[in-house]
């Protein structure tokens, strides 16, 4: 493990693994650490140096008073920083929401995969409660860090109650508690989950959108969102897994393949994604 300071004097805790271009990958949050990650960082190591770090509040990372959005962009910017200046970037679930707004923000990302980044853009699954952030604060508040997660996994994720009970028996759950209070920044993030084609249209740099193809409106979202990306594609990720059924373990809900970032083209190339048809499931 190594740390690095974001602007803020925060400390984040990350792991760095492999040799070839920098690639930071981005936590989905939802009460979890870098472990989550840890396969899929083994993964892409034979082709890249990959920096998979602790969010601000989970793991090994610290977390600075009084939280605010803006600190996550400083704290992906620390980490592509510590990689070198510039990097590739894989975002999941919430973690690809960062990656978006980071480009808008002008964060120095070259490449971009996101994996099923929760936007709801139809009624193929409830939305979520208008005062879902509120609701997490109050129970914050209250001291119930349990129900926190049963909300987020719930109300956010979309899980049926039933299956969520039984998760509360599981060895993860006492860190999902633990880290409860992030679930509050994932939140105040990710918004009112709509999906801005408008404002996705300033992604200007080659952008891999992926799903799992086994929650519709996860679907539905990865389908919706390339066309605003100039250099786009978008792809049905093999072998991939959700949380449309409750995991064993956190580590099960990584990805078991790795993002082809050699589907995209470099940037400055002139192709601005020429010859990227948007290929079918695999």
């Amino acid at each position: 493990m190594s740390t690095v300071r974001s602007q803020d004097g925060t400390t984040l805790a990350y792991d760095r693994i492999g040799e070839g271009p920098a690639l930071v990958i981005i936590g989905g949050g939802g009460a979890t650490d870098r472990s989550v990650n840890a396969p899929l960082a083994g993964l892409l190591a034979d082709s890249f140096t990959v920096y998979n770090y602790d969010r601000r509040g989970s793991g090994e990372s610290g977390d600075t008073e009084p939280f605010t959005v803006e600190r996550v962009y400083q704290d992906l910017d620390a980490v592509i920083r510590e990689a070198g200046g510039q990097a590739y970037v894989f975002g999941s679930s919430g973690g690809g929401i960062i990656g978006l707004e980071a480009v808008l923000n002008g964060l120095p990302i070259t490449k971009l995969a996101v994996w099923e980044a929760p936007y709801i853009i139809d009624d193929s699954r409830p939305p979520v409660p208008v005062d879902y952030l509120d609701r997490l604060v109050a129970l914050r508040e209250q001291g119930r860090r349990g129900d926190m997660v049963e909300l987020f996994l719930t109300a956010a994720v979309g899980l049926p109650a039933e299956f969520v009970t039984p998760m509360r028996g599981m060895p993860m759950w006492p860190g999902m508690e633990k880290a409860a209070h992030t679930l509050i920044y994932d939140a105040m993030v990710v918004g009112d989950f709509s999906l801005s084609a408008e404002r996705m249209a300033g992604v200007a740099i080659p952008t891999l959108v992926l799903d799992g193809g086994t929650m519709p409106w996860a679907t539905n979202s990865a389908e919706a969102s390339p066309p605003p990306f100039p250099p786009r594609g978008a792809r049905r990720w093999p072998g991939s897994r959700t949380t449309s059924t409750p995991p064993p373990s956190p580590r099960r809900c990584a990805p078991s393949s790795r993002p082809d970032f050699e589907f995209l083209p470099d940037v400055g190339s002139g192709g601005q994604g020429e010859g990227l048809a948007r290929p079918g499931p695999s």
